[in-house]
């Protein structure tokens, strides 16, 4: 190990022990001292000396500012004329430098607002950053979380979808507008959960779900055979309309609500449990028959409840043509609204975002963070009995088309 030589006066080392500026002025002289010190070594030779071993000529130096949390220190980094200056303390530096960014951003996916960044950054470092600096500093998460909601979807079959949008306020050209933040979760050929993407949107309409849908296929999204969502119209018709051959199913949590709504108060609590018993029946025979009863026992004290339920009972026990196992996740948008309240708490903070940009950058990390944690979770469903089942289904498909030329046959002669 390298031994370097100290010099301190006497006034630095009573200032050592005397507050966090005469402890920022001692650490600037050591560092600063290790540095010429780390340049003589590396060129064999002490300024102006003569000396076979030396191995190139000085060229000045270059001030660099260092932000730590006694204050700032100015460090004179060596500058070699024949080469480039190493130093271990300055590749130390570096990364101290890139933890303490990573700490500004890490504050800011976590929904403190950049000014707030600002004053823990000087409460803590006894230095003062701009909040346009913080939010400079943010822009470097732009390539990562583009990658990522960029990224293809080839590699994988997504049988199960969940679509859901929550909206935010972001200020665009001086007004404060609304916009709909697109969220996919998308359960894989394998069992796993995995967010496939957001798309910021003016309006949740049919051509904005259209769109996001489209790039969805686009990156590679293949295989859907059920989409879980809410009633919105412009989702179910561009759902329709962009994966042929899914089928969809209502979420029943939002089913639930529509219903009880429009129910009176005394009645909610009662029609709420029969209700739920339907959406919890073994099967379908048995769920239809509970919602038979459930339609002619309240007709005629909640008749617009009774009426949503008749309307929308066939898309809400979609899921019931599934294996009884997968219908219990399958039948609500419970996890995506979860993933939106994880957003929305941090969007709190935030309250508008300053532009389109900067709320792509903090959902999306938040996003890319969560579907890191999923990465690595259990499988969210087991696939084999589902791939079991679906083969099953083709197999009485195929057998099925193959008798019905046979029974034609057999009528002709």
């Amino acid at each position: 190990m390298t031994q370097f030589n100290i010099t301190l006066e006497a006034e630095d080392v009573q200032g050592l022990f005397s507050s966090d500026a005469g402890m920022a002025v001692v650490m600037e002289k050591v560092a600063n001292q290790i540095l010429k010190q780390q340049a003589t070594e590396q060129l064999g030779a002490e300024r102006y000396e003569r000396a076979e071993t030396r191995q190139g000529y000085r060229a000045g130096y270059r001030s660099k500012m260092l932000r730590t949390r006694i204050g700032r220190l100015e460090l004179m980094v060596p500058r070699l004329r024949d080469g480039r200056f190493d130093t271990e303390l300055y590749g130390r530096l570096q990364r101290s430098e890139q933890a303490f960014v990573l700490a500004i951003l890490e504050m800011v996916i976590n929904g403190v607002s950049t000014r707030k960044v600002s004053r823990v950054v000087e409460e803590m470092c006894g230095i003062e950053i701009p909040s346009s600096s913080v939010s400079d500093l943010c822009k470097r998460l732009d390539p990562i979380v583009t990658g990522w909601n960029e990224r293809p979807l080839e590699e994988h079959l997504y049988p199960f979808l969940m679509l859901d949008a929550l909206y935010i306020k972001v200020r665009e050209a001086g007004r404060v507008r609304s916009y709909g933040v697109l969220v996919g979760i998308g359960v894989r050929d394998d069992g796993c959960r995995e967010i496939l993407g957001l798309q910021l949107s003016r309006t949740e309409s049919e051509v904005s779900w259209e769109e996001y849908l489209c790039w969805l296929r686009g990156r590679g999204l293949s295989g859907v055979d059920l989409v879980v969502s809410d009633n919105h119209t412009g989702l179910v018709q561009a759902i329709r309309k962009n994966l042929p051959g899914s089928s969809w199913q209502h979420c029943q949590t939002h089913l639930m609500r529509n219903i009880l709504e429009s129910t009176p108060q005394r009645l909610q609590q009662e029609l709420h449990a029969r209700i739920r018993l339907v959406f919890e029946a073994p099967d379908e025979e048995t769920a239809r028959e509970l919602a038979a009863g459930v339609i002619e026992r309240y007709e005629a004290v909640a008749p617009k409840a009774v009426g949503k339920l008749e309307a929308h009972l066939d898309d809400a026990l979609t899921v019931m043509g599934l294996p009884a196992k997968y219908r219990k996740r399958l039948r609500t948008t419970n996890g995506i609204e979860r993933l939106n309240q994880e957003i929305r708490r941090r969007e709190r903070a935030i309250r508008i975002f300053p532009n389109e940009a900067s709320a792509l950058r903090l959902i999306g990390a938040l996003l890319l963070e969560q579907d890191e944690v999923w990465s690595e979770d259990r499988k969210y469903l087991e696939m084999a009995g589902y791939w079991e089942w679906m083969e099953a289904l083709s197999s009485d498909k195929i057998e099925a088309e193959s008798a019905v030329p046979m029974r034609a046959h057999e009528f002709a002669h």
